[in-house]
């Protein structure tokens, strides 16, 4: 086996406290496989825990999802074997050459799609799948908002909307950005004038739904957006986490709903990640969702990624490629 190694962190703060570490790894234990992975997905999430916003413990290899090849299989595996294309999406140490995932989270990749696909597309394919699918059930002539529309979430969960007939508002972080995306409307203006924006292109009505994975700048403009009865799903914090709400705010302005969803509470059991993979994938092969990968980088330059990111200079999804010596 080539040199394994991780990237991992022995305290919290910026991306500048991301270290290479050597490590062998062991065989896979009972129910495990062993990975060796192709791409890893860089995630908005990645940040969160390496800057310590989820409090999670220390040391930490960093990273929640990744594709590659089973380089070993543990006892009691079954339906996996050495060489098949897999994937996983959860947990931590993703940022490794080599992982070591419990057998029940793996997800075998169809034989159409790559692993750089699968990297890049997997945890936000999914992500966009619960929001549009599972949070609320839109029908044909509805009107969603999406924030961060050309970001990685953003741009599977636009046209995934589109295909089941819902009107789409994107708003992006620039006009670059907003030029990429395919949308009814896309929009790139401060978040003061976008509930305007928003009420003019409804006929004032607002739209049924925001998805919203900015966090605290974004809030007041996004509640502002909705229609009576409207639904706000809050599912990320880019720019920081939403500050506490009151409940009479929702009542005032128009009975709104508020959900603060997480992927891994769709796809806590083998089934719920079978059925939402499954719904990936076909959507994957139909080509009503297709990975726009707008970044590469070497795992070693991972810090790197993990600057471009939070500093919102990235489109589509950025993998990470790990350099075998």
């Amino acid at each position: 086996m080539a040199q394994a190694w991780r990237m991992v962190i022995r305290e919290t703060g910026g991306p500048e406290v991301i270290e290479r570490e050597d490590f062998h790894p062991a065989p896979p234990a009972k129910g495990e496989v062993l990975i060796a992975q192709d791409a890893i997905g860089l995630n908005f999430i990645d940040t969160y825990h390496r800057s310590g916003l989820y409090g999670t413990p220390l040391p930490l290899t960093l990273g929640v999802e990744g594709a590659g090849y089973v380089a070993a299989v543990g006892p009691g595996v079954e339906g996996l074997a050495v060489g098949d294309k897999v994937g996983a999406a959860g947990g931590f140490g993703a940022y490794a050459t080599h992982r070591t995932v419990a057998a029940d989270r793996v997800i075998k990749i169809p034989a159409e799609i790559g692993t750089d696909e699968a990297a890049a597309m997997m945890l936000k394919g999914m992500t966009a799948c619960f929001l549009a699918e599972d949070t609320l059930p839109l029908r044909s002539g509805q009107v969603a908002l999406v924030h961060a529309a050309a970001g990685g979430v953003g741009s599977v969960l636009v046209p995934w909307l589109r295909d089941k007939g819902v009107g789409v508002i994107a708003h992006s972080g620039s006009a670059e950005k907003a030029a990429q995306v395919e949308a009814d409307h896309s929009l790139y203006c401060p978040f003061t004038d976008l509930a305007g924006q928003v009420r003019e292109l409804t006929e004032g009505n607002g739209v049924d739904v925001v998805y919203d994975g900015v966090g605290r700048d974004s809030w007041t403009a996004s509640l502002a957006s909705l229609k009576r009865r409207g639904m706000m799903v809050s599912y990320g914090n880019a720019s920081g986490p939403v500050s506490p709400i009151s409940l009479l705010e929702l009542s005032r302005a128009g009975s709104l709903y508020v959900t603060r969803p997480t992927l891994f509470d769709y796809i806590a059991t083998r089934e719920e990640l079978d059925h939402v993979s499954a719904r990936l994938f076909d959507r994957m092969r139909r080509g009503i969702v297709r990975p726009h990968i707008g970044q590469r980088y070497a795992l070693s330059d991972v810090a790197e990624a993990h600057q471009a990111l939070e500093g919102r200079k990235t489109m589509g999804s950025t993998i990470l490629v790990p350099d075998r010596v």
